[in-house]
């Protein structure tokens, strides 16, 4: 049997209500007086998304056709979805949400902020695809020491190969950077349209021999998560750390080092 076979009649559920909330004028239609339906027809639903009658009311009764992405954008915005709609609407026809255009630049909001502040005495800092440090607790700052540098190179990727005190910190950096680039490789994937992020990663081979020689092994790391050792106070310190989504839509994500206490 079929997946999609699950999500059909709630597909079919969908358009059908979706439809029928809209008036023909919302979409640009002359106002009839008399309808025996409420909402908009079928057959004026297929007009406005180029499809043909048939075609469009298999789909609306939940029958077994293949639909593109492409197409399903031009209903959602022949719907007039919003954006949680319109995932919804792709999670019923593709079983998966829509490709979103994955960009750098996003503000941290204030509950992530204070999130961060109460994972004291806990190191937590929270980055972008990018890697840019936007926030870090007081912990953290005092380890990686992040306020020292100017914003625009508050960048876990740049400091980790080009800032020798960061390097000294980490006690195994042999190991760690390259399993770090590897999970970055991951983000980088998802935001390899954003000319910021392609800039740090050129910029990065030209300035580090080590970055150059393994971000062209093309090696991925998936996991966020394990142990990671820290020379403090000419101390080793062993932590456990793991990646936190804090918002998908931003692609934020807060890291959190929490010792192994003896």
């Amino acid at each position: 049997m079929r997946t999609l076979e699950r999500s059909r009649p709630d597909l079919s559920e969908f358009l059908r209500t979706r439809r029928e909330r809209l008036a023909p004028e919302d979409v640009g239609l002359p106002r009839v007086r008399r309808r025996r339906t409420p909402g908009l027809r079928r057959e004026e639903v297929a007009a406005l998304a180029g499809v043909g009658l048939t075609w469009y009311t298999w789909l609306e009764q939940g029958r077994d056709i293949g639909v593109s992405a492409d197409f399903l954008d031009n209903l959602a915005r022949v719907l007039k979805l919003d954006a949680t709609e319109r995932r919804h609407l792709f999670l019923l026809a593709h079983e998966r949400p829509p490709a979103e255009p994955a960009k750098t630049f996003c503000i941290v909001p204030p509950l992530a902020i204070r999130l961060m502040t109460d994972l004291a005495p806990h190191m937590a800092y929270i980055i972008n695809l990018r890697w840019d440090i936007l926030a870090c607790n007081q912990q953290a700052e005092q380890l990686f020491g992040f306020g020292k540098h100017q914003p625009a190179r508050r960048n876990l990727l740049w400091l980790l190969f080009t800032d020798p005190s960061l390097r000294q910190t980490f006690a195994g950096w042999d190991t760690d950077a390259p399993a770090m680039l590897e999970s970055f490789r991951r983000d980088f994937a998802a935001a390899r349209d954003d000319v910021d992020a392609r800039a740090l990663v050129e910029e990065l081979e030209h300035v580090s021999p080590d970055f150059k020689v393994w971000w062209r092994q093309q090696d991925v790391h998936a996991p966020c998560t394990g142990l990671r050792t820290f020379l403090i106070g000419g101390q080793r310190q062993d932590f456990e750390y793991t990646s936190l989504s804090l918002d998908g839509g931003q692609h934020l994500r807060l890291l959190v080092y929490a010792e192994i206490k003896a």
